[in-house]
């Protein structure tokens, strides 16, 4: 029996996963370190001052910040997830099975959420915008927690369907990742089973949680920018664009990218490639959601300075 196998009748399963990471050169490996330990204390530190300055300052407890308290939590739980085990690579590759599909099912839990509470946010600004005298009934507590619920059942069903589908894979052909992290792609193509179920369901999840949340998300803004044109004030204009540059900033880079990664015909395309793309809307966006969002925001700016 090999290392990190476990036989099994005339099959053998892999019990741990050797994680290459990002590089194979030995002269990146510490400069790459130190960059990702900096981004992620940069997007940790940003997160949680964020959250401490919602909570602080009643004047953002409103349903915008409502959803943008739980963003935030939820990039740094993300970011917890995956960059702490990617700073590990550097120095330990391996990683047994069962940490491996439990990074595999919170990376797949919190992208969910995250693609739920930003359509959550894209219909809160529709009702502001388009419907200001409905927005209090409307956007009620009651509703804005029934969103938020929905949003982390809709991430545990999703990440309960990629984790199972995961597990009755067999891992017999080798057990070393080209990757830095515990992501579908990857495993799909070190697995000697069929894997047409977990396609399927790659396609059906993602579908679900990035195809309808992006046409609902595009349908409100293109409702929002018809009611934006039509006022007659610049100033009142200029706001109301204000209010929703930030998000959709946001949801281009976090959509784009993932869409791409999911939605592809097959897993079967360049892991490098595919690296490029998972770094950027699992690590570097989720540090850019901060600043984009108190940079851009007037009432953000108006807290920090209290």
């Amino acid at each position: 029996m090999s290392q990190g196998r476990m036989a099994s009748g005339n099959d053998s399963s892999v019990t741990e996963f050797i994680v290459l990471g990002l590089t194979q050169q030995p002269e990146l490996q510490l400069p790459l370190f130190f960059v990702f330990l900096g981004i992620y204390v940069v997007t940790v530190v940003g997160n949680i001052g964020l959250l401490i300055l919602i909570g602080l300052n009643s004047h953002l407890h409103t349903p915008m910040y409502y959803f943008l308290f739980n963003l935030f939590f939820i990039d740094d739980c993300y970011s917890s997830v995956i960059t702490p085990k990617m700073l590990m690579s550097f120095a330990k590759q391996i990683i047994s099975y069962a940490e491996h599909m439990a990074q595999l099912y919170f990376f797949s839990f919190f992208v969910i959420d995250e693609c739920c509470i930003l359509t959550s946010m894209a219909y809160d600004r529709y009702v502001a915008i388009c419907m200001p005298l409905l927005y209090k009934v409307t956007m009620s507590k009651q509703d804005c927690l029934i969103l938020l619920v929905g949003a982390y059942e809709m991430g545990f069903v999703g990440a309960m369907a990629h984790t199972i589908c995961m597990l009755k894979l067999i891992f017999c052909d080798g057990n070393i990742i080209n990757y830095y992290m515990c992501d579908i792609s990857p495993l799909l193509q070190l697995s000697c089973t069929s894997t047409y179920s977990n396609e399927l369901v790659v396609f059906i999840v993602v579908g679900i949680n990035v195809v309808v949340p992006s046409l609902t998300i595009a349908i409100s803004y293109t409702l929002i920018l018809s009611d934006i044109l039509c006022i007659r004030s610049t100033v009142s204009r200029s706001k109301a664009f204000s209010t929703c540059s930030s998000h959709i900033i946001v949801v281009s880079l976090f959509f784009g990218s993932s869409a791409f990664m999911y939605l592809k015909p097959s897993p079967a395309g360049s892991l490098d490639q595919d690296k490029v793309f998972t770094v950027f809307y699992t690590i570097i966006g989720r540090m850019m959601n901060p600043f984009i969002y108190s940079l851009r925001n007037k009432d953000v700016q108006i807290a920090l300075r209290l």
